[in-house]
């Protein structure tokens, strides 16, 4: 007996010795031999496509220089950076397994007063101080030849925008001349001076930064600033983004047709209502000066009608504000479009889940001959076109007497072919030398394009990012694929469309589908009980009206009969039975929304638990049979 017990000692601290050097073996050979497992729907840490695209056409051999302090000091934050680095070196050694000999990676300790420190700086990096007074190095730099993109700081507040941070840097090196893009509006996206003058008098002056998207182009092309009252755009450019061109003249009308015919490729962001412009607009205006832009010329001779008296409402994308209480409340026109409302078959759009149009107008008509036309955005079903001036005035006074049109109301287009001028009598004004008006285009000799969108606040910081605070400043995060929409089309028309897939992956977003069909179901059906109530307060007050027209008195007009006081009490009881009804019907979604927000809380909190105790014990049970059976 005391054998065997010493023979089963031997065996299992054997056993241990053995599980012990397998385990050692495979994280050697793993180490050497790096790789990820990614779990995420989106594949968001799997190389793209587009980086693959990109890495196999090198043809010439790319450095990267990648800076990590590794010093021993050890606090909250250099933990936090050390782990964050090492998720840099193991995309690295990704994008080196598909890349090849044309991919060099250098890594250096820049510790202080050392020569790796030296060519840090050279590489245009720039320590990021800790608390403590210590320095710490993350970053890299691309260099190929004579030509070098850095990324000072690789923030772990991008880890989802690193992929595409990197292969950007790398096409960069690769292009020696950046492609021009002019960028009209009549908003201040390029930011706006301060007005010393204004805060002398007590009213805000202060200069505003320009937009992030116009910093984001920087980047990549050589932005060039067009004038909204231009006659002429210059030939270098060959990509125009024009946002809210209100007030635009026919002069640049005819400078944009000329821009088309030439080759040109035309972005435009058309808006009924200009959030923005509404809020910055002058006292000194009125009330009644309009806040809507279009390209009124322009869209007749291409066939498309954009009424800029009406918007789209939409119950099932209607997003959720805050009023001044703070309360959340249905905004139908303030519209989030989920993947239902976005052409997923066009590669600007391909990878976007989630934009947000505030206040948007829709496309009609039929593209004149020669003309394709390509719907990369829309509405549901569950939408209508609603007077502008409703927007706004709250959702209550949209939804008054809302019926749904059944339509896929077209938000974003985009128009292919061979353009016809718009102005063919020559350039138009008395400033027009007609004798040369022949000299102007009047068709394109090869194919172009233009896109067209029913809204330009999207563009906004305001409406397509969020800034929090952390210890490292403040975290910009997109709230939407908006951003990302208007350089993807950008960058289709003028850079490498392979960018597009990696950045649209950082910027996915879920919505609860579900639970907003639900709601917008709900409030369609209490819709229909105010309604009711409304066309039966009409009709008491008319039953009112010619009970009182037939008292031929006139003392008498002003004391009610009995057949009134009737009227009115029918109608009153009317209105407490209807109002009792919805807020049945409010109370009941409400429970449902809950109840199912609930099961799928408990879902995420249960599930991996739930799955690991049954593989534990699935696991016991074939032991378990295993020695019955010895």
């Amino acid at each position: 007996m005391q054998k065997k017990s010493i023979e089963t000692i031997l065996y299992s601290s054997a056993g241990i010795v053995v599980m012990l050097v397998i385990i050692i073996a495979v994280n050697v050979i793993f180490g050497a031999f790096p790789a990820r497992v990614d779990m995420t729907q989106e594949k968001a840490y799997t190389l793209s496509p587009g980086t693959k695209a990109i890495l196999k056409k090198l043809d010439t051999p790319v450095t990267i220089h990648f800076y990590c302090s590794q010093g021993e000091t050890a606090t909250p934050q250099s933990v936090m950076l050390k782990d964050y680095a090492r998720t840099v070196e193991d995309l690295l050694h990704e994008y080196k397994q598909v890349a090849g000999k044309n991919l060099v990676i250098q890594k250096f300790d820049p510790q202080p007063d050392s020569d790796a420190e030296d060519s840090a700086r050279l590489d245009g990096l720039e320590p990021l101080p800790l608390s403590g007074g210590d320095q710490f190095y993350l970053g890299l730099a691309v260099n190929l030849a004579d030509q070098r993109v850095a990324i000072p700081f690789l923030d772990p507040n991008r880890e989802r925008q690193l992929e595409y941070d990197l292969t950007r840097a790398i096409t960069q090196v690769l292009t020696s001349e950046k492609p021009a893009v002019g960028v009209m509006s009549s908003l201040p996206v390029f930011g706006a001076p301060s007005n010393p003058m204004m805060e002398q008098m007590g009213q805000p002056g202060g200069g505003t930064p320009a937009w992030t998207l116009v910093e984001q182009l920087k980047q990549d092309f050589n932005v060039k600033r067009v004038e909204l009252d231009t006659d002429k755009i210059d030939d270098d450019v060959n990509v125009l983004l024009v946002i809210h061109p209100k007030g635009i003249s026919d002069k640049t009308q005819f400078a944009l047709d000329q821009f088309v015919l030439r080759g040109g490729k035309l972005i435009a962001f058309l808006d009924p209502v200009s959030a923005l412009a509404s809020r910055q607009q002058n006292p000194m205006a009125g009330e009644g000066a309009s806040s809507a832009s279009t390209l009124d010329q322009l869209l007749k001779a291409w066939g498309i009608q954009f009424d800029t008296s009406k918007v789209v409402a939409d119950l099932d994308f209607q997003l959720k504000l805050r009023d001044r209480n703070g309360d959340a409340m249905n905004a139908p026109t303030w519209l989030g479009l989920t993947t239902d409302g976005i052409n997923h078959d066009d590669i600007a759009t391909s990878q976007l889940n989630s934009l947000w149009l505030p206040i948007a107008g829709a496309f009609t008509g039929v593209p004149t001959a020669g003309l394709k036309e390509t719907v990369l955005l829309s509405s549901s079903k569950d939408s209508a076109l609603v007077d502008a001036f409703l927007a706004g005035m709250g959702g209550d006074a949209v939804m008054k007497g809302f019926k749904s049109a059944g339509v896929n109301y077209d938000l974003g287009i985009r128009l292919t072919g061979k353009f016809k001028t718009a102005f063919p009598g020559g350039k138009p004004g008395a400033d027009a030398d007609k004798k040369n008006s022949g000299d102007s285009l009047k068709e394109s000799k090869v194919d172009t394009s233009v896109v067209l969108i029913g809204d330009s606040d999207m563009l906004a910081d305001d409406f397509s990012l969020r800034k929090t605070e952390s210890p490292f400043g403040d975290i910009v995060n997109p709230m939407n694929g908006n951003l990302d929409f208007a350089q993807n089309l950008i960058e289709q028309m003028a850079g490498d469309s392979n960018l597009i897939g990696i950045r649209s992956r950082a910027s996915m977003n879920r919505p609860f589908t579900r639970i907003t069909k639900m709601e917008a179901e709900a409030e369609a059906r209490g819709q229909a009980k105010l309604d009711e109530l409304q066309q039966s307060l009409t009709e008491t007050q008319q039953r009112l009206g010619e009970l009182q027209q037939q008292k031929g008195d006139k003392d008498q007009r002003f004391i009610l009969s009995p057949e009134q006081k009737t009227e009115i009490d029918n109608f009153k009881k009317k209105e407490a039975e209807a109002n009792r009804e919805l807020k049945q019907t409010q109370k009941d979604l409400r429970k449902e929304v809950v109840s199912v927000e609930t099961r799928l809380t408990w879902l995420n909190i249960l599930a991996m638990p739930a799955g690991v105790t049954a593989a534990g014990i699935m696991i016991a049970v074939i032991k378990r049979k295993k020695n019955s059976a010895k």
